[in-house]
């Protein structure tokens, strides 16, 4: 009996291990926007392309405020692949972490109840 019930908190631990996985994919994969902001903010040059009053060539109207370079920005599919790649490194970090210490808080469980003394009814 006790080998049923170490073994199924473990094969819980093991189910929650891809369960965090998805939910960290899932997560960073609806935050896709902010990983946008931050290639852009890494990848801009800080030039002001239109300043304020002048013409925007692009679209033909005086611009109102500052247009800066944006930096480099990716498609939506790109953008898509790369926030679930991100997703799944993450969460393989996170998931790493916690079941390891759920594991671990186990076995340490497992081995003082292996040391403790019997007890007998009688």
């Amino acid at each position: 009996m006790k080998f049923f019930i170490i073994n199924s908190f473990r094969f819980l631990v093991y189910n929650a291990y891809f369960g965090i996985i998805a939910l960290y994919t899932f997560g960073v994969f609806l935050e896709r926007l902010q990983i946008q902001g931050v290639i852009s903010q890494f990848t801009t040059s800080g030039k002001v392309l239109v300043e304020r009053g002048m013409i925007d060539p692009q679209t033909g109207l005086v611009a109102l405020e500052p247009m800066m370079d944006r930096g480099m920005v990716l498609s939506d599919p790109s953008l898509s692949a790369l926030s679930i790649v991100i997703g799944l490194i993450v969460g393989w970090v996170a998931a790493t972490l916690i079941c390891g210490v759920l594991v671990t808080l186990l076995d340490i469980r497992d081995d003082i109840n292996d040391r403790l003394p019997r007890s007998k009814w009688a």
